[in-house]
């Protein structure tokens, strides 16, 4: 039960909350967003554990499996325990900085963490027209 400087109640029921604290260390939530696209994509993924991860690479693969993009997220992003809303964002374009066609195309979000010697990968789809 809350009150104000003047001693007023907050409201005539005490007010709860529950939450549960994941240590695990895991990826979830994972999106780009707009999905599908034209001309830029950003990532959205959710972090839990007591640890920032070394290392969080996204993958951009054709249908076929063969690499169009690496991104490097952990060294151009403040990566944090919780929700993350990539500032980055993807143009579509190959390593070569050639656009790409339009169509069907998957990532691999790799997280590599050195002190517990872990790779986590989710691997989830997006369109570019």
């Amino acid at each position: 039960q809350g009150q104000d400087k003047s001693g007023n109640l907050s409201g005539e029921q005490p007010y709860q909350i529950q939450f549960e604290v994941i240590l695990k260390s895991s990826i979830t939530n994972i999106y780009n967003y707009p999905n599908p696209f034209s001309s830029k994509t950003h990532f959205v993924f959710t972090l839990t554990g007591a640890e920032i991860p070394d290392k969080l690479d996204i993958q951009i693969l054709n249908i076929s499996g063969r690499l169009i993009k690496q991104i490097n997220l952990s060294e151009i992003e403040d990566i944090k325990i919780g929700n993350n809303i990539t500032e980055y964002f993807w143009d579509g374009k190959d390593d070569f900085g050639d656009r790409i066609g339009k169509g069907v195309y998957v990532y691999k979000i790799s997280v590599i963490s050195s002190l517990t010697n872990k790779r986590v990968e989710k691997i989830e789809k997006l369109v570019i027209l």
